[in-house]
C-alpha cells in the first residue's frame, strides 16, 4: 500500500481552547461560530487545496468559563449538512456522542449526511468529555469510564447494522413489474445486547460510500481499545515527535492484533501551524499568539472542565494541589489523573500546576514554509501520523498554509495533486464495506461461512454502491 499525507481541517470559530480570546480580533466575525457562510467559506478553501476532510468537534455541556466558541454554535450535522450543498469532493466529518444519542438516531442522521454529499460523510464517535453533560439528558450522575466505552463499541455496531438495513440492489424501482422493493433485500436488525435493543431496518438505502467512515479519538486504555476496534480515521494527541509515535504504533498494533489491515485505520495528528517568512518571524508570531491569550484566571477556569466543571476558584492558589482525584474518574479521567498524580509527586501548588500545564509551547510545525513541510514530512516518514488534522486561528492563516506549505508538500510527492474520487473512502484509500447480508448470500451460495458480520467486511477501494451486490 502506497502511503499518502492527508490533510483535515478542524473549524473552530471564534476560539476553542487555547483560543480564548481569538474572537477580539478584527479578522474573525464575532458571530463565526454560528454563521454558516463562515463555514462554508473555510470549508470550499479547504477543498480548494485538496484536504480530505472538514472537522466539527462538539460538546453539550457550557458553564460561563468556557471559550467564546463553545457557548454558542451550531450542532455539527446541521452545520455539515449546509456545507454539504456547497462543496463536492471534501469530506464531513461530525463529532456526535454515543453516550447521549440512541444508534437509530445516529444511524439516521449520518446516513442522511452521506446520501447528501455524495458519500462524504464521517462520524467522530466520542463518549462525552463533560461530566455534567448527564444533567442535559435528565441524568444524575454521568456513566463511569467502563460503560461508555461499552456502550461507544456497541453503538457503533449497531450503526453499522442498521447502515446494512438495504442492499444495494433493494430498489428495482420498475414500473413495468410494478416492484419499488425487493423485500428479500430489506433487513431488520432486532438487535438485543448489554445497553441497546433496536429492532431496525434503517429507512434509508445505502449511500455511494457503502458506509459513512467512522473516526474516534482517545488516549485512554479504553479510548485506544475502541479505536483499535473500530475506527478507520484517529484524531490522535500531537504535542510532541516521540508521543505521537507512540500512540500511532501502539494503534496500529492494536488492530493488526484483531485482524484488521493497519494501513485501513487512518490516524491525523493535531496540529496548529504557524507560518512566517522566517523561522524566527514564525516564533515570534506563536509567542504574541501565546501572550494574547496568557490569562491566568481563565486558565484556572478552564482547568476544572477535565475534574467535571469543578471551580478551581475555591482553594488558595498556593496551597498543595486538592485531592480531587476522584472526580475525574468519570471526566477526563485520562488528563485528569496525570494532573493530580504529576501535582503530588512534584509537590506543586494549584498555581504552579495552572502555570506548568499553560507553559508556552510552540507548535512543532513552527517555521517558514520550508521547515514546516520538513516537519510534516518527518513526522510522516518517522510513523507518527498518516496525516494533520490542522486547526488555524484566521481564515488568513489557512490561505498563508495553503499557499505557501501545500505546495511544497506536493512537489515532495506526499500530497495529492487531485482527489482520488469524490467519496470520502476512496480519498482516504478506505475499502469499500460489502453489505454483510449480501456477503451471507454470496457465501452461503459458495458453501462458506460469512462470519458474524460485527465489523463492516470489506472489498476493494470504496466505489459505488452498486460495487456491494
Amino acid at each position: 500500500m502506497t502511503r499518502e499525507l492527508h490533510l483535515a481541517l478542524s473549524a473552530y470559530g471564534v476560539g476553542g481552547p487555547g483560543q480564548h480570546g481569538l474572537w477580539k480580533d478584527q479578522r474573525v466575525p464575532k458571530n463565526a461560530s454560528v454563521d454558516i457562510n463562515y463555514y462554508i467559506q473555510q470549508a470550499q478553501t479547504a477543498e480548494r487545496a485538496l484536504f480530505d476532510a472538514f472537522f466539527i468537534v462538539d460538546s453539550q455541556f457550557i458553564n460561563a468559563s468556557y471559550p467564546a466558541h463553545y457557548l454558542n454554535r451550531l450542532e455539527p450535522l446541521t452545520l455539515l449538512s449546509a456545507v454539504a450543498t456547497h462543496t463536492s469532493a471534501l469530506g464531513l466529518v461530525g463529532t456526535a456522542s454515543s453516550t447521549y444519542n440512541s444508534p437509530f438516531n445516529l444511524a439516521r442522521r449520518f446516513a442522511s449526511l452521506d446520501h447528501i454529499s455524495g458519500g462524504r460523510a464521517g462520524w467522530n464517535v466520542v463518549t462525552s468529555f463533560d461530566t455534567q453533560t448527564s444533567r442535559n439528558y435528565g441524568l444524575d450522575e454521568h456513566l463511569d469510564y467502563g460503560t461508555r466505552y461499552g456502550r461507544a463499541l456497541e453503538a457503533v455496531r449497531v450503526v453499522r447494522g442498521l447502515w446494512d438495513s438495504y442492499e444495494a440492489d433493494a430498489f428495482p424501482a420498475d414500473v413495468e413489474r410494478d416492484v419499488f422493493l425487493d423485500p428479500t433485500r430489506l433487513h431488520a436488525l432486532n438487535h438485543v445486547g448489554e445497553h441497546f435493543r433496536v429492532a431496525g431496518p434503517l429507512n434509508l438505502s445505502r449511500s455511494p460510500q457503502g458506509q459513512p467512515v467512522i473516526f474516534q479519538a482517545g488516549v485512554s486504555e479504553e479510548g485506544r481499545n475502541l479505536a483499535a476496534h473500530i475506527a478507520e480515521g484517529i484524531y490522535a494527541p500531537g504535542e510532541s515527535l516521540p508521543q505521537a509515535q507512540e500512540y500511532y504504533r501502539d494503534i496500529k498494533t492494536r488492530a493488526a492484533a484483531l485482524g484488521r489491515e493497519p494501513g485501513h485505520v487512518v490516524i491525523f495528528v493535531g496540529a496548529s501551524p504557524v507560518v512566517g517568512d522566517t523561522d524566527e518571524e514564525a516564533h515570534r508570531v506563536s509567542r504574541e499568539i501565546f501572550e494574547a491569550d496568557n490569562d491566568f484566571d481563565r486558565k484556572l477556569a478552564f482547568l476544572g472542565r477535565a475534574f467535571g466543571a469543578y471551580d478551581f476558584g475555591q482553594h488558595d492558589l498556593d496551597a498543595p494541589f486538592p485531592d480531587i482525584a476522584h472526580l475525574a474518574e468519570k471526566g477526563g479521567r485520562t488528563r485528569g489523573l496525570e494532573i493530580v498524580w504529576r501535582a503530588r509527586e512534584a509537590g506543586q501548588t494549584l498555581r504552579q500546576v495552572v502555570e506548568t500545564l499553560t507553559e508556552y509551547r510552540p507548535s512543532p510545525f513552527t517555521g517558514a514554509p520550508d521547515t514546516v513541510a520538513d516537519t510534516i514530512e518527518h513526522w510522516f516518514r518517522t510513523g507518527a501520523a498518516d496525516g494533520l488534522n490542522l486547526r488555524f486561528r484566521t481564515h488568513d492563516d489557512l490561505e498563508r498554509f495553503i499557499g505557501d506549505v501545500v505546495p511544497l508538500l506536493q512537489k515532495r510527492g506526499l500530497f495529492r495533486t487531485e482527489y482520488e474520487g469524490g467519496t470520502l473512502r476512496e480519498n482516504l484509500g478506505l475499502p469499500f464495506p460489502v453489505n454483510r447480508h449480501t456477503l451471507e448470500r454470496a457465501a452461503a451460495a459458495a458453501g462458506v461461512d460469512a462470519g458474524s458480520g460485527a465489523e463492516p467486511v470489506v472489498a476493494g477501494v470504496a466505489g459505488s454502491a452498486g460495487g456491494a451486490a
